[in-house]
C-alpha cells in the first residue's frame, strides 16, 4: 500500500507540473482568475489565487503599475524618494480618484493601493447595498503619508505610514448624503451600519496584510487602519 501511495503521489505532481508548464506556455487556455501565472485583474471574481498575486506585485513594481493602468483608480507614479529617517517612498502613485470619489487625494505604494481598489470593488460596494440599500459616493480618510512612529510615539518602530504603505478610513458618504462614520456607528444605535462596518472590516482582512478597528484599541477608535507591511493581523 505504501507503494502504491507514493507512485500516486508522483503522478499527481507529475501532472500538476505537466499541466502548470503548458498553462505558463499558454498552450493550455483557462480564465485569468485561475491561472496562477496570468496578472491581477481587479474586476476579476476573487478565489483563492488572488492574494498570491497581489503579494506578487510586492515585489514587481512594473507589473503591479499595469494592474493600476487598466483599473478605474486615476493615479500618477511618483518618483522614488530615497529612505530620510525610515521615511523613503518606493513605487508609490498619487491617487485622485478610485471607483467612489476621495476626501482628498493621496500618496501610497502601489500595491497598497491596488489592495485598496480590490476593497473598495469587492467589499465596500456590495456591503453598502446589502446592508445600507445604496451606493457609496465618496471615501473619507485620514491620510496615507506620515514620517512618524507606530501610534505617534517619540520612539519606537516606524508606522507603515512612514513609507505611505497605510491608509486610515473614518467613514463614507452614501448616494442620499448621509455619512457614516466609524466613530458614530461601530457601536451607534442603528444595527444596519454597525453591520455594514463590521463587514467592511471583516473583508478588508480578504486583501490588506493588517486591519484594524476600534475593536483594536482605543487609538483606532474613530478609523479602520489598512497596510500592507510585513506582519498578519485582522482585530
Amino acid at each position: 500500500m505504501p507503494v502504491i501511495l507514493g507512485r500516486l503521489a508522483i503522478a499527481l505532481l507529475l501532472g500538476v507540473a505537466v499541466t502548470g508548464g503548458l498553462v505558463w506556455r499558454g498552450v493550455l487556455d483557462i480564465p485569468n482568475r485561475l491561472n496562477p501565472f496570468a496578472p491581477l485583474k481587479i474586476a476579476d471574481e476573487v478565489n483563492w489565487l488572488t492574494r498570491r498575486k497581489l503579494a506578487r506585485l510586492e515585489r514587481d513594481g512594473g507589473q503591479c503599475l499595469a494592474v493600476l493602468a487598466e483599473s478605474q483608480v486615476s493615479h500618477r507614479p511618483l518618483p522614488d524618494r530615497p529612505s530620510d529617517g525610515g521615511c523613503g517612498l518606493s513605487n508609490a502613485v498619487e491617487v485622485s480618484r478610485s471607483s467612489v470619489m476621495l476626501s482628498r487625494d493621496f500618496t501610497a505604494t502601489c500595491p497598497l493601493t491596488v489592495a485598496f481598489a480590490l476593497f473598495e470593488r469587492h467589499v465596500l460596494l456590495p456591503a453598502a447595498r446589502e446592508h445600507l440599500g445604496q451606493e457609496v459616493a465618496r471615501v473619507m480618510h485620514l491620510g496615507t503619508y506620515a514620517c512618524r512612529n507606530i501610534n505617534h510615539r517619540a520612539r519606537g518602530r516606524r508606522s507603515e505610514h512612514a513609507t505611505a504603505n497605510a491608509i486610515d478610513v473614518s467613514g463614507f458618504i452614501l448616494a442620499d448624503g448621509q455619512q457614516v462614520s466609524v466613530k458614530e456607528d461601530w457601536r451607534g444605535d442603528d444595527p444596519r451600519r454597525s453591520a455594514f462596518l463590521r463587514a467592511l472590516r471583516d473583508g478588508a482582512c480578504r486583501f490588506f496584510d493588517v486591519v484594524l478597528s476600534p475593536d483594536y484599541n482605543e487609538a483606532h477608535d474613530d478609523h479602520f487602519h489598512f497596510d500592507m507591511g510585513p506582519y498578519r493581523a485582522c482585530r
